[in-house]
């Protein structure tokens, strides 16, 4: 949520998401281990505990880009009686921006169960231009767990350390915070419905936007009632019903003792958790649910309650002033969106809406066959709903920045609306008049933040009584009418004078709480509207239904609460190792959460859970023999020895301690069974040291498959010959058949799997109890060719190190597009082969991959450079995660000559044509600017055969640069900078002793926050003035280059500008007398500024300049 002007720079706000800084991984800084407090911080404890609330506090950061260090803290500051300091990564947090929260000083030393409220901002000053000072602001409960709060990706790291842009300034970094605490009660202890008698909804993501709107619905108990009359089944399912979701959702909402949450609803949407998490505009929102109930609610008992409740309408007309006639048009609405700006209450935006426009002049009503006529046109209501919704326009587009602001200016709204004041001016003729139109505030929904995200709540009365309540996801508090009306009216506070030590500055604080959405109820309906709702209006099948879901959560909450007197005893046997080996898993024997487990509680003795065990598989409890499972030290999991007698007449509870030196409240086991000739349970063999229980899989090379084929004892002094027609029993080979023995015997980090010598005795293999033996029939010599994994330990490598990677094409990256199986050893050149044939390519030079960026979601910045990196893992990994999906885009000439290539995007302005081209350049990257204008002159239409080009760097509507044509083009970036090519004009190639070549820009003048700031926009251009020219003559010229109507030029005005401070300019002013100096930091910062109103569309090329992502719209797709 950047305030202020958007600093000049490319920011992926959309990305922005704000985070403890303990949340990315390998992180955990509550230690204060990089910054010595300074001697002042040891005073803090003196400090008066009447410290205002708000503060604010600069940092300054010398050798900034010499640090080495990770992260580094601001000394301590003092807010509200709190001890606050500010906390930065130079290098970034496992991302490449500069990441920046506010931290608890103090909080390791804090009582247990401390919690703290504030607003605040955190910002980098920009030092040249300080309306380019990159700001966010937000709010936090901070606690234990959450001790620092901000962002991760406040600004990207390449414009924080390139000098030219104003935020690194003798190797000086700025950093200023603004902190506002307010008291709140205890967070974790706090019980709503006790406190309230209402339950809060739990936020799923960013959905605050949505639980403040349901909260507002639920309140209406008409519109509650309505809901609960839907016709809905016991077979419907909530997640695929939006009626049954909401029946259910309001039913918690009534009846549960905690806040309840919304999963189910925003399913019932066929929202994913993608759309959950990007916070879309509430009023949206609203529409797209009352029309979906809408439609659910045709041809029903309920059918028409949302046009009853919130439909209004009103008539457009057009009136002619000197004919007879009037054209209308009857439009229904369910909510009203009012006008913030400039208007300074309710009545004030009515007003505006009912404001009557002339159509005069060029702008003539076309009265069908009365001709062009003068005319007055507007709007004026014919009705006005029971529940009236007032959207307030917060969010504009504002056309000068060509990005969206939101509005904090103050808007007043009162307690009671009179719609019938002045004689009833917003009626139309035909209302109704017996209607009263007078409505009581219900409820006041506001919006923290800035444009990029922030936190939305509610303040409501949902009996329309003096108590308001605020529904803060799943908070419910009791608050006064001034928190909700006043308070949410936004503009500005004024901040008490700080401490010293600070920057003593008196500075108002914008309010970046306010209301956006208003719900008034008409008066005379407020008796049908506010009705009550009780348990008769909820179908039988929705109560049995949540009282079994309420039972299951009853039954889960006492078995986690008596958990401490119960073990699980997961009970592994043949079958499971038969049924996941060679599917599942390939290595080791079993995936212990996939066996039968048993909950048993501590006390049974061992022996009577064998009777369990009996029970559920069937096998007597004399047949059965059960072998504790050990972790060794390479890391496998395998079968250890068997329980002694003494051990079964133990405790379940005593058991699991043997068996797990860590705390841990599973037992696993695994069950061994003997069967007889008939296949019946016997007794199972006596077993001595001198036994070994090995298991056996087997490998088939040809159809590349591994399966468990059963276990045997084998003696320790017996040899492999012994057992090999036993083994190729149990393969199902002829008795006699040669076959190949490997032991498995690790597989993290690598893949270990040798061959067993049948010569050798098992002992001196070094083989023991619960060691896995893989076999296979030997491949000749000249057969080895035509398998991909001839042997065991070749199959189980490619096992070990297969990856199925997603590739994505560059230009759709958020589609999958293939998958490919690999290898995590492939090389480089393995990979974009693998990818070349799949897209029928003959030629793999010509793909480019690009990684991906696992926190945005996005491709990387930089794609992978040819031969870039050695193995596909080093492809995907990603700080210290690793992804398992790739981008891929198809040049059209090889990659290592491309990267031998620099590629310039060139805007041509022609010289007596309106218009822009833009045009890709590609030269190697030793060539100079002179190499770019040579190549330039063969694409673009000059305006004679002997033009002069040159190419400049314009960035926000300065000319920042002129190339030299001798500057080598491998520095030059294109990427934030718009690169324009233009002819040299005439006059400029002969100037006179005496002339100057000033900069001229178009501007105006935008007094956002109280403080006047320049906007530059459209096209800059360079100037040659003479010795002695008055402004008059200079602006005939300028009205000639630009072509500008005499009517529009007359409102012009004419400044010079220094820094950034205006001064208007007269007629008879000598101009050059202003370009006097020299000494300018940057040519750029003294211009003839043009003021007046940009008008112009805009040009699509400017778009890389300030790219703007905009919320994607909500659909439900139910």
């Amino acid at each position: 949520m950047t305030v202020m002007t958007p600093a000049p720079i490319d920011q992926p706000e959309d990305e922005e998401m704000l985070v403890p800084a303990s949340d990315l991984p390998e992180n955990n800084h509550q230690p204060m281990d990089v910054v010595a407090q300074p001697e002042n911080a040891n005073n803090v404890e003196n400090q008066p505990v009447e410290d205002p609330p708000s503060s604010r506090f600069t940092w300054r950061i010398d050798n900034f880009s010499r640090m080495n260090t990770k992260k580094l803290y601001s000394d301590i500051f003092v807010v509200g009686g709190y001890k606050w300091r500010v906390l930065i990564f130079p290098k970034g947090n496992n991302v490449d921006h500069l990441s920046m929260y506010l931290d608890v000083a103090d909080s390791s030393n804090l009582p247990y169960g401390w919690s703290r409220y504030a607003q605040f901002s955190l910002g980098v000053l920009n030092q040249l231009h300080t309306k380019y000072s990159v700001r966010k602001d937000t709010q936090h409960q901070f606690n234990a767990r959450e001790s620092d709060w901000g962002f991760t990706s406040f600004m990207p790291l390449g414009e924080l350390y390139d000098p030219s842009r104003g935020y690194l300034v003798n190797d000086a970094v700025i950093i200023e915070a603004e902190v506002l605490v307010r008291r709140v009660v205890d967070y974790w202890t706090y019980d709503s419905k006790k406190e309230t008698g209402y339950v809060g909804l739990k936020n799923q993501g960013a959905t605050c936007y949505m639980n403040s709107l349901l909260q507002t619905l639920y309140h209406i108990p008409y519109f509650r009632k309505a809901v609960y009359h839907m016709p809905t089944t016991e077979n419907d399912l909530p997640s695929q019903s939006i009626p049954l979701a909401l029946q259910s959702l309001f039913y918690k909402l009534q009846y549960s003792d905690n806040s309840v949450a919304t999963k189910e609803l925003t399913k019932s949407f066929g929202w994913d958790t993608y759309d959950s998490f990007m916070q879309h505009d509430v009023q949206e929102l609203n529409r797209v649910l009352c029309e979906k109930l809408e439609d659910k609610m045709k041809g029903t008992v309920v059918e028409g309650t949302i046009q009853k409740l919130f439909e209004g309408h009103h008539m457009n007309y057009i009136e002619c002033i000197n004919v007879d006639y009037k054209s209308t048009r009857k439009e229904s609405f369910y909510d009203l969106q009012l006008d913030v700006k400039g208007c300074r209450d309710v009545y004030a935006s009515f007003d505006k809406y009912v404001e009557v426009e002339r159509l005069e002049g060029d702008n003539k009503y076309h009265a069908e066959q009365n001709g062009l006529q003068d005319a007055k046109k507007g709007v004026l209501f014919i009705d006005f709903p029971p529940v009236l919704q007032l959207q307030l326009k917060r969010f504009e587009y504002d056309f000068m920045r060509d990005t969206m602001v939101k509005i904090n200016d103050r808007y007043e709204f009162p307690l009671q609306l009179d719609l019938d004041r002045d004689n009833g001016k917003y009626l139309s003729p035909e209302a109704d008049r017996s209607v009263r139109n007078l409505y009581t505030l219900h409820s006041v929904l506001v919006h923290s933040g800035g444009v990029h995200g922030g936190h939305y709540y509610a303040f409501i009365r949902p009996t329309l009584s003096d108590q308001w309540y605020k529904f803060d996801d799943e908070r419910v508090t009791k608050e006064d009418i001034k928190r909700a009306l006043e308070e949410q009216y936004g503009g500005e506070e004024e901040l008490p004078q700080t401490n010293p030590g600070f920057n003593n500055t008196p500075f108002k604080f914008t309010k970046y709480s306010n209301a956006y959405m208003l719900v008034y109820i008409r008066e005379s309906d407020k008796d049908k509207i506010i009705c009550n709702v009780d348990e008769k209006d909820i179908a039988e099948h929705l109560r049995e239904r949540l009282k079994k879901e309420q039972e299951e959560k009853e039954h889960k909450k006492k078995e986690k609460a008596e958990a401490h007197l119960y073990t699980i005893i997961k009970v592994a046997r043949d079958e499971n190792l038969l049924e996941q080996i060679g599917k599942d898993i390939y290595f080791d024997l079993v995936d212990h959460d996939k066996v039968k487990s048993f909950r048993i509680q501590k006390q049974m003795p061992f022996n009577l859970f064998k009777e369990e065990v009996a029970k559920e598989f069937g096998i007597p409890v004399q047949f059965q023999r059960f072998w504790l499972w050990a972790k060794r030290q390479n890391h496998t999991y395998r079968p250890n020895r068997p329980l002694t007698p003494v051990e079964e007449t133990q405790s379940v509870g005593q058991l699991r301690e043997v068996s797990n030196k860590v705390h841990n409240a599973e037992l696993k086991l695994f069950l061994e069974i003997e069967l007889g000739p008939d296949l019946h349970p016997i007794a199972p063999p006596d077993k001595t040291k001198d036994d070994i229980l090995l298991f056996f899989k087997l490998y088939d090379p040809e159809k590349e498959e591994l399966r468990y084929v059963g276990r045997l004892f084998v003696k320790s002094t017996g040899k492999p010959a012994e057992i090999l027609s036993k083994l190729n029993e149990l393969a199902g080979y002829a008795p006699d058949e040669e076959i190949d023995l490997y032991e498995e015997i690790k597989y993290e980090p690598t893949v270990m799997c040798e061959p067993i010598d049948k010569k050798f005795t098992f002992r001196a293999s070094q083989l023991e109890d619960g060691d896995i033996v893989c076999f296979q029939k030997p491949v000749p010599v000249e057969n080895g060719q035509q398998f991909r994994y001839p042997d065991v330990p070749s199959f189980l490598d490619f096992v070990h190190n297969r990856l199925v990677v997603h590739f994505r094409s560059f230009e759709k990256p958020k589609e999958d597009d293939f998958s490919l199986e690999l290898s995590k050893l492939h090389t480089y050149d393995d990979v974009v082969e693998r990818v070349a044939q799949q897209l029928g390519l003959d030629d793999p030079s010509k793909i480019r991959l690009t990684s991906h960026n696992c926190y945005s979601q996005q491709p990387k910045p930089q794609p992978i450079k040819y031969r870039g990196v050695d193995r596909l893992t080093d492809m995907l990994v990603h700080y210290n995660q690793t992804s398992d999906i790739l981008y891929y885009e198809v040049l059209d000439i090889p990659l290592p000559e491309l990267q031998g290539l620099k590629t310039l995007k060139v805007a041509f302005h022609h010289a007596t044509k309106d218009e822009v081209v833009i045009h890709t350049i590609r030269l190697p990257k030793q060539s100079t600017v002179g190499d770019v204008i040579n190549d330039l002159k063969t694409k673009v239409e000059l305006s004679h055969p002997d033009a002069e080009l040159r190419l400049l760097e314009v960035f926000y509507h300065k000319i920042y640069k002129v190339f030299p044509q001798s500057e080598k083009i491998e520095n030059i970036n294109d990427q934030y900078w718009t690169l324009r090519a233009e002819e040299v004009p005439e006059e400029e190639k002969n100037l006179g002793p005496n002339d100057r070549v000033i900069h001229v820009y178009h501007f105006t003048k935008d007094t956002a926050q109280n403080q006047m700031q320049i906007q530059n926009f459209g096209e800059p251009f360079f100037l040659v003035i003479h010795e002695g020219e008055t402004l008059a003559e200079i602006r005939g010229r300028i009205q000639k280059k630009l072509q500008v109507a005499d009517e529009e030029f007359a409102k012009w005005k004419f400044a010079f500008l220094s820094l950034g401070r205006p001064e208007y300019l007269q007629d008879t002013d000598i101009v050059s007398s202003r370009f006097q100096r020299r000494d300018v930091y940057g040519a750029w910062e003294q211009y003839l500024g043009l003021e007046h109103s940009d008008s112009a569309p805009k040009r699509a090329y400017a778009a890389n300049q300030n790219r703007h992502t905009f919320e994607k719209p909500v659909k439900i797709y139910n």
